[in-house]
């Protein structure tokens, strides 16, 4: 049973506003993984209880704010009720639902996910559940729905996972990363934290682990949803093949895309394909 409605945006608002469900198949456990999870990840850094989460989320919600907006200005958001846009709010209604297994603080973020029109291949979603994808990123790849799922999942996880707010703590020695940090905490000049924190959140290269632990929850998430999880693979070859043909990605460039990634996540397919075939047959 998928419990997943949509909001009415706000008028005016070319946008969708998502809300997760309360009542997803399963039920949820901390951060550290998901009850009756499939896929083996790693526990979460320490290191991110530096950054209080409600700060780093609130970063994310007014930095996704100002870039919408700007969006907007420049006629460049996709009206909600175009092909494109309704298909990625039907993919996002069925994995969302899902969200709060990964981490319990999910299930009170107002999810939001917007298309952008532009030839950028690339997409994103910040901490407070903020989603957003440029239409070339399903124009020049072709994607499938499946494959789109798999990308949504990838970026979901992240913010479930609190990359960025482990990130940004680790890197909390240097200058700049500090000046950030101590307006998270409150303990400095908040007034343009959503234009420097928000705006490190969206450039920021994840780790080797980061993207293999969201590669392998946005996997399972993906499944949950329905959503065939060898698309993970051919996600993957058609992003490798894109980079070479067209002189890199926007997306590969905080994604690196290689064979070691392909390995880890076929050899993962066996664990949730079921999953994948449960949500099939309900």
């Amino acid at each position: 049973m998928q419990c997943f409605s949509p909001v009415r945006p706000e008028p005016g608002r070319r946008s969708f506003l998502l809300a997760a469900g309360a009542g997803a198949a399963l039920g949820f456990a901390g951060l550290s993984g998901a009850a009756h999870a499939q896929v083996k990840v790693g526990g979460l850094s320490v290191a991110r209880n530096l950054v209080p989460a409600e700060n780093i989320e609130q970063a994310g919600v007014q930095q996704y704010g100002q870039l919408m907006a700007q969006a907007r200005a420049k006629n460049l958001l996709v009206p909600e009720g175009s092909p494109q846009a309704q298909r990625l709010q039907a993919i996002g209604g069925r994995i969302i639902p899902f969200a709060k297994q990964w981490n319990p603080r999910a299930a009170g973020w107002k999810w939001e996910l917007n298309l952008i029109s532009s030839k950028q291949v690339n997409a994103f979603c910040l901490p407070g559940g903020k989603i957003a994808f440029f239409t070339g990123l399903l124009d020049q790849l072709q994607l499938t729905d499946d494959e789109a799922a798999m990308v949504m999942g990838h970026e979901m996880a992240h913010a479930l996972r609190e990359h960025a707010r482990a990130r940004l703590a680790k890197s909390a020695g240097t200058g700049a990363a500090l000046s950030i940090t101590a307006q998270l905490l409150g303990l400095g000049q908040t007034g343009d934290l959503a234009a420097r924190a928000g705006t490190q959140l969206i450039s920021l290269r994840f780790s080797r682990s980061d993207e293999t632990d969201a590669d392998l929850v946005g996997l399972e998430l993906a499944a949950r949803a329905g959503y065939d999880p060898r698309a993970s693979v051919s996600l993957w070859k058609k992003m490798a093949a894109a980079s070479k043909s067209r002189g890199g990605l926007s997306f590969l460039s905080t994604h690196p895309s290689g064979a070691d990634r392909i390995k880890v996540l076929e050899a993962n397919i066996g664990k949730v394909d079921g999953l994948y075939k449960a949500a099939k047959r309900g």
